[in-house]
């Protein structure tokens, strides 16, 4: 006798039989359909007459069965003629119904001519009849079919729902329902006059609706199907689902539809552009092109987050020629491969230029620029991850000031007509070596803007960019996917954040717009503390975050929030203006200021002390030459990266 797990492992007999119909081939299945409808198609013609008479006395007659056994093998050739029996029933739709319906309704004519011409004895009302009761039961029959083969096939399926009834919903619920992974079981509109309509055979409802779909269906994810919507309404809907416990995936956004590298129907994690809802400013054609468009560019740095996206949108402004600067090998090797594909798909005749070499060769760089006659160049080589530069300072300093002003000098050298700095908001009043370094770095071009003629020379300083190597975001992902913790250094650090397109647009049209000496601000809107959004984040994927040490929340909560302690150089919050003088400029996102620097009488003896100070390692010293140059550097208490007090040199050490 089978026991209580055994029953419970079985399939029912219903079940079994549907597994059986699956597995069948397809030529048995057809065989099948044709015996079925055989069937069903006699057996509406025997009920139509026997409501015709209320009564069955006709069976006996020959007369009768000549009449449906020639309808009989009309209908069914008639199906089959017109592909009724190739489509697949757990994928049958409306539009099969329409060939059933026009199959029974020459079926029903021929019927009445065949009885009415050769007095056969059937009524002259039958055919109507029989051809409503064929309808329901050949169209019923599969129609029930394809709901059961459905269930059968969805059991163990994710329950979502979909979010947007617009074109990309519809296509999302059609390509969902095809697929083995997840069932949809409504379409959530904002729209109140969509509600209580149905697309795909699902149902329209409100956002209110989805509490109760979550209590009764067990819904833990939504999939947002509006690629259309600004950001900021995006990330207003995906609070909204975060909040009551729905995890959320999205479709790709329009730029990638429209060129083809996604569709409407893939489903992807929610970007992190919506997750801070910041909506981009169209860019300005002729501040996009007035640097580039048939000129040759130069890129260093073409291989890291900024300066491969910078090269990506030059590439679409039309350049001669695009020279990517690049001292890793395996960076400009991939970024020199996604350009060649990128012009040939765009038809470009622009010609790339892969240059290994670094910014610190001061050869290297004359020679490029002279044997290309480059006349843009943008600087975006540095090393920018706060820790590391803060236990790498004579590295950091190499790169980020030397290397600088070596690329400068090659630019003024060969004549290049623009020159612009990719900088930071940690070089504003910086605690940490980077940031203090990058400030250098504006300094050196500031000084030499004074005094080269032929080089127009900015600086666009910008804060935190979204997807760049070591941002905040992807390690959160990577960090939830593990389990936890989600590591924040303090729970009041905030930063501003910007994608990377949208930085390189603005870079690429400040440049247009300098006259010489510019600092350029970007726009970042507002900062964001980084707690909210870790906790946004763990949200989004269905966990209840919990604070670490949080006695309310001790207990509750699916995964950990760590507060692990600034890390060494590490600020609070980042600002992007030293002084008060920010003006408006010609694009509404881009502003400018002029900030105080060393004249190059001054800046030249404090950087060949410098030079000294690195090439000996001496790290104290280069401590204090960065705050006499007027950097602003102070490292914050408790995270100087050199032991000891560097501030005491004497100024005599700068000559």
């Amino acid at each position: 006798m089978p026991t209580r797990q055994t029953r419970r492992l079985r399939k029912p007999s219903a079940q079994r039989g549907l597994a059986r119909l699956l597995s069948l081939s397809r030529l048995n299945k057809r065989i099948l359909q044709v015996a079925a409808d055989c069937v069903l198609l006699v057996g509406s013609f025997i009920l139509a007459m026997g409501l015709r008479y209320d009564s069955f006395f006709f069976l006996p007659d020959p007369r009768i069965w000549i009449a449906i056994g020639m309808t009989l093998p009309v209908t069914i050739l008639l199906f089959a003629v017109t592909g009724f029996y190739r489509a697949v029933i757990r994928y049958i739709s409306s539009r099969a119904f329409v060939t059933i319906a026009r199959g029974i309704a020459v079926s029903a004519v021929f019927l009445f001519v065949v009885s009415q011409g050769l007095s056969l004895g059937v009524p002259r009302s039958v055919p109507g009849i029989y051809a409503m009761l064929a309808l329901i039961s050949v169209g019923g029959l599969r129609f029930l079919l394809r709901e059961l083969f459905r269930r059968e096939l969805r059991q163990g399926l994710t329950p979502v729902l979909v979010y947007g009834a617009g074109t990309s919903g519809q296509q999302l619920v059609a390509s969902l329902l095809r697929g083995n992974d997840y069932l949809p079981l409504a379409i959530v509109d904002d729209n109140p006059a969509l509600h209580g309509n149905e697309v795909n055979g699902l149902r329209v409802i409100g956002p209110q609706d989805i509490p109760g779909l979550i209590e009764n269906f067990g819904v833990e994810l939504a999939l947002l199907a509006m690629p259309r919507a600004q950001r900021s309404r995006r990330r207003e809907i995906i609070e909204q689902l975060a909040e009551i416990g729905v995890r959320v995936r999205t479709v790709p956004n329009m730029d990638d539809i429209i060129t083809g590298r996604a569709s409407t129907s893939d489903i992807v994690d929610v970007s992190a552009e919506d997750l801070l809802g910041r909506d981009p400013v169209a860019p300005v054609p002729d501040l996009m092109s007035a640097n580039i468009r048939g000129k040759v560019v130069m890129v260093t740095g073409a291989g890291g987050s900024i300066g491969s996206e910078l090269c990506r949108q030059i590439l679409r402004e039309g350049p001669s020629d695009l020279i990517l600067f690049e001292h890793s090998e395996p960076a400009l090797y991939t970024i020199q491969m996604e350009l060649l594909a990128l012009t040939k798909v765009m038809a470009s005749s622009t010609r790339l230029h892969a240059v290994l070499g670094s910014v610190q060769s001061a050869r290297r760089l004359r020679d490029t620029m002279a044997q290309h006659n480059v006349g843009t160049v943008f600087h975006a080589a540095a090393y920018k991850h706060v820790p590391l530069v803060e236990d790498n300072i004579a590295e950091g300093m190499r790169n980020n000031v030397f290397g600088t002003k070596t690329v400068l000098e090659a630019a003024i050298a060969t004549q290049v007509q623009s020159f612009t700095l990719i900088s930071t908001d940690k070089a504003v009043r910086p605690t940490n070596i980077m940031g203090a370094s990058k400030r250098l770095a504006e300094m050196v071009c500031q000084a030499y803007a004074e005094t080269a003629s032929g080089t127009r020379i900015s600086m666009v300083r910008f804060g935190n960019v979204l997807g760049s190597s070591g941002s905040v975001i992807p390690l959160f992902r990577s960090q939830i996917e593990a389990g936890g913790p989600i590591t924040v250094t303090h729970p009041e650090i905030t930063r501003y954040f910007m994608s990377i397109p949208e930085a390189a647009q603005l870079v690429i049209q400040s440049s247009a717009m300098a006259q010489g000496g510019d600092v350029f601000l970007l726009d970042m809107g507002q900062p964001v503390r980084i707690l909210d959004l870790a906790q946004r984040m763990a949200s989004l994927s269905g966990l209840r975050p919990r604070l670490e040490g949080d006695p309310e929340g001790e207990g509750e909560g699916d995964i950990t929030i760590k507060i692990t302690g600034l890390r060494p150089g590490e600020k609070l919050y980042e600002e992007l203006l030293i002084g008060a003088d920010a003006r408006a400029t010609a694009h509404p996102k881009i502003m400018t200021a002029q900030e105080g620097f060393l004249p190059m009488p001054e800046l030249v003896p404090l950087l060949d002390a410098l030079d000294r100070a690195t090439a000996d390692e001496d790290l104290k010293t280069v401590q204090s030459l960065l705050r006499q140059a007027g950097t602003g550097y102070a490292p914050a208490p408790g995270t100087d990266p050199v032991a000891g007090d560097a501030a005491s040199l004497d100024p005599a050490d700068v000559a």
